[in-house]
């Protein structure tokens, strides 16, 4: 399963992909707008936005860049154990 992360802060970001490896995925992590993020981002299983900590603008870039198939789920926090969570109810 492929997960992509917009949001989050940056110090967390090595234990966002050490989580999702525990659950058995792929992550691609983005904390910071980068040119380029839309072909970046590509078509996720799962698309985690970590909505507190994420620009509006950033957000509304990651929604358009995704395909249809891609479950979307929005957390305010962006904590480690929101993060399980999410993945132990997507990614069983």
């Amino acid at each position: 399963m492929s997960v992509v992360i917009v949001g989050g802060n940056d110090c967390m970001t090595r234990q966002y992909k050490d989580i999702c490896e525990s659950f058995r995925c792929r992550a691609k992590v983005f904390t910071q707008m980068h040119d380029g993020l839309k072909n970046k981002i590509g078509s996720p299983d799962l698309l985690v936005l970590f909505t507190g900590t994420a620009s509006h603008k950033m957000i509304k870039l990651a929604l358009h860049s995704t395909g249809a198939n891609t479950h979307v789920v929005r957390s305010h926090s962006s904590s480690a154990s929101a993060l399980k969570s999410i993945l132990q109810e997507h990614a069983g």
